[in-house]
């Protein structure tokens, strides 16, 4: 399996908070059959995004590591105006690594009357916005017609692991199901912040969706999918959403 998104870079956000909870977090997905994570600290108007600091951090843990996990630098990237016009400049300072993809993570009180033009914008520049969780936002639970529309535009969309296991509540579990039913669903990831209750685990969340959907979709959501977006290539699973 490949993770996405992930809060495993030690002492930058409010993730992994020392090295130790680090390798610790690395230890957890190798043995749940994780083998490339994507480390995407916050890009906010809390937490400054430093990509050439993080990329030596995330040097270093490799190499405590020793590989298991493979470790891609990525960002939990925050839709506000001055993020877009930042990303619009330098998209390689915010992608998953050397790929188009980028993790686009919307406002939970406020979604600007602007944001499909502002997909559109991004994805005529070359970029492949991955809209996160938003089964966990209450605004587009409210209505997530809005996603399927934003789905049909190019972007793509994942949710978190945990909402599908209890984790976010029933409304978070009902959004994903709903979502899975009409094909917008394209990555399951953790988005860990540590080791105890938000953990680098999806194969709970893969053994839900296998129920769910069945396990070539399962396999899809957990490794083929993430695994083509971490190499910067065209995703094997792609159906077309339906609206009902």
């Amino acid at each position: 399996m490949v993770d996405i998104h992930c809060h495993i870079l030690p002492a930058v956000d409010d993730g992994a908070q020392s090295q130790e909870i680090a390798i610790e977090m690395c230890r957890m997905a190798w043995q749940d059959g994780i083998e490339h994570i994507v480390a995407t600290p916050h890009a906010n108007g809390r937490f400054a995004y430093d990509r050439s600091s993080f990329s030596n951090r995330l040097n270093e843990l490799m190499e405590q590591v020793n590989g298991c996990p493979r470790l891609t630098l990525g960002c939990d990237f925050h839709l506000s105006y001055d993020n877009f016009l930042a990303l619009l400049r330098t998209p390689s300072e915010f992608t998953i690594g050397n790929t188009h993809y980028v993790l686009i993570e919307l406002d939970n009180y406020s979604i600007p009357a602007s944001l499909s033009s502002n997909l559109s914008r991004l994805i005529s520049q070359g970029l492949a916005p991955i809209i996160t969780h938003p089964e966990r936002n209450p605004l587009l639970r409210d209505d997530l017609s809005r996603v399927l529309e934003w789905v049909r535009q190019g972007a793509l969309v994942q949710v978190t692991g945990d909402s599908l296991t209890g984790r976010w509540g029933t409304p978070a579990r009902a959004a994903v199901e709903w979502l899975l039913k009409r094909n917008a669903v394209h990555v399951i990831a953790s988005d860990a912040h540590g080791t105890s209750s938000r953990t680098p685990i999806l194969s709970k969340a893969r053994a839900e969706v296998s129920l769910l959907a069945g396990e070539s979709v399962a396999r899809a959501l957990v490794a083929e999918n993430p695994r083509a977006i971490v190499s910067g290539q065209k995703l094997p699973y792609l159906p077309a959403v339906t609206s009902s």
